[in-house]
């Protein structure tokens, strides 16, 4: 069975913001994928490769997923063994989603994930976070 993981996107404003940030690190990996290096090692790691994303969380917003390829090790200078999410370049936009702040990342099963939005809506100009919150809790967006 297939999970996916939540995580907010700390730092960025937009999705282009995380695409730029992505785009500026490819060359720091020798399979040029981008990569999100987490503390904990995931307990389901089986159902996260198993076909699962990460959903990016944006100004308060889930706005965007990239399929998660592989669960890397990674230790640090520090000695300490961490995990890094290697992912698809691919960003995928979501129909958005409001969710409050939290630390870390939470499992999110696949019935309880934002839908993708249509290949033709992908270019859409980004809500404002306030009006695309308030159409959500109308069930309009």
């Amino acid at each position: 069975m297939t999970v996916h993981i939540l995580k907010l996107c700390v730092g960025c404003e937009s999705i282009e913001d995380l695409a730029d940030w992505q785009i500026q690190r490819a060359s720091e990996r020798p399979d040029g994928l981008p990569r999100h290096v987490t503390r904990m090692w995931p307990k389901r790691a089986d159902e996260i490769t198993d076909g699962g994303s990460i959903y990016w969380i944006i100004k308060g917003q889930v706005s965007v997923r990239q399929r998660i390829v592989r669960l890397d090790e990674v230790v640090g200078d520090d000695g300490i063994r961490r995990c890094a999410l290697v992912l698809d370049p691919e960003l995928v936009r979501l129909q958005p989603a409001p969710r409050r702040p939290f630390q870390g990342w939470r499992y999110l099963s696949p019935e309880d994930a934002p839908r993708d939005l249509p290949r033709y809506r992908a270019g859409d100009d980004e809500l404002p976070p306030e009006l695309a919150e308030a159409l959500a809790e109308f069930g309009l967006r």
